[in-house]
């Protein structure tokens, strides 16, 4: 057992794990954080992506051990900082883009990823962005249509900065 700390949304959270525990069990167990879903066990699914130091990753190909000192950020952590839904969670909300919701937490954290490297994606760029996440029950028609809302809810976030 070793100790393994990681900043998770913001806060810096500590716990004991064996070398060969992955991070998403880490957080799930240790850290009561369940937000983030295992899915297949098979890094198929997608349902357990999360952040590493700004990289979407699938939290079920990583050792916790490897993230010791690292910053995470869980679907808990996409929310507005006065607990209100996140532009991605909200655009899931608003174009229907989830439906039993077991992949939604992975969805939401690639289309975040995929929004922050590319803030105006093609639909096919989206498709291919996703390529990397399974939903059994949508379609993923909502889905793409909810990343190309919070495009527009972003795009239209930054001209009014301007």
């Amino acid at each position: 057992m070793s100790t393994i700390s990681i900043t998770v949304n913001g806060q810096q959270k500590s716990g004991t794990a064996q070398g060969n525990t992955l991070l998403v069990d880490f957080l799930r167990s240790e850290l009561k954080m369940t937000g983030t879903h295992v899915g297949c066990d098979t890094s198929q699914c997608g349902a357990c992506v999360v952040h590493v130091n700004g990289e979407s990753v699938k939290s079920c190909t990583v050792f916790a051990s490897a993230c010791d000192g690292a910053e995470v950020t869980t679907i808990e952590g996409m929310a507005n900082d006065d607990g209100t839904l996140g532009i991605v969670q909200q655009a899931f909300h608003e174009e229907h883009g989830l439906q039993c919701g077991f992949c939604t937490p992975g969805m939401v954290m690639s289309i975040a990823d995929i929004l922050r490297n590319n803030p105006q994606p093609t639909e096919a760029e989206i498709r291919e962005g996703l390529k990397g996440n399974i939903c059994r029950c949508t379609g993923y028609h909502n889905i793409v249509k909810a990343a190309q809302s919070a495009a527009a809810t972003m795009a239209g976030a930054r001209q009014a900065a301007e």
